[in-house]
């Protein structure tokens, strides 16, 4: 689903509405947000929604392990510096696989076929997510946030799971950091 479609259109106005309705459930709210979010990622592959939720729940894992960190006079973790490590890496490597894993078959067997071994690497036809750098930059950012003392970790995996996948930036940004996103859907909104 593109955004410029009479398709996202009647799908923003439809998420619009009913979350209007939610206005006094704040819980439901997140809920419909987050599955209207999956939908409209699911439009582009449907099997990429189990990444994506996969994604949120590696970072709402790592950031909740950071958060039993004591904090110093700063407002950071100490001795955290080994689980952001843990995390960047993580979502890194998920990153590299799917858009260079082509790249580096390629390139490994061509090392392996001029020291004299077999060459033929399996190949696997991997597809490229749509907004892969953004959701997984976006939980790195999450990740050092909670490490830094910028944001405190989120109360459930809902947040999370709502802050990476929010349709609005999904696919194309801005990353948007936590702290201004997260106390945003815990507000019941008005309309003035």
């Amino acid at each position: 689903m593109l955004f410029p479609t009479l398709a996202f259109g009647v799908f923003f106005l439809f998420v619009y509405f009913t979350a209007w309705s939610l206005d006094r459930e704040n819980g439901r709210r997140k809920l419909f947000l987050l599955l209207a979010s999956w939908f409209f990622y699911a439009q582009w592959d449907w099997r990429f929604v189990g990444l994506l939720i996969g994604s949120a729940v590696l970072n709402w894992g790592v950031a909740a392990l950071i958060a039993r960190k004591p904090m110093d006079a700063e407002g950071r973790r100490m001795g955290a510096g080994w689980l952001v490590a843990l995390g960047v890496a993580a979502n890194l490597l998920i990153l590299g696989f799917f858009k260079y894993y082509g790249f580096f078959a390629v390139q490994m067997g061509e090392l392996l076929g001029r020291l004299g071994w077999e060459r033929d690497l399996p190949l696997l036809q991997v597809i490229l997510p749509v907004g892969i750098s953004f959701f997984t930059f976006q939980g790195i950012s999450y990740v050092v946030d909670v490490k830094r003392g910028k944001t405190p970790v989120a109360r459930s995996l809902l947040d999370v799971m709502l802050l990476m996948s929010f349709f609005p930036h999904l696919v194309a940004g801005p990353i948007v950091r936590a702290s201004d996103l997260l106390p945003q859907f815990d507000r019941t909104p008005r309309l003035t």
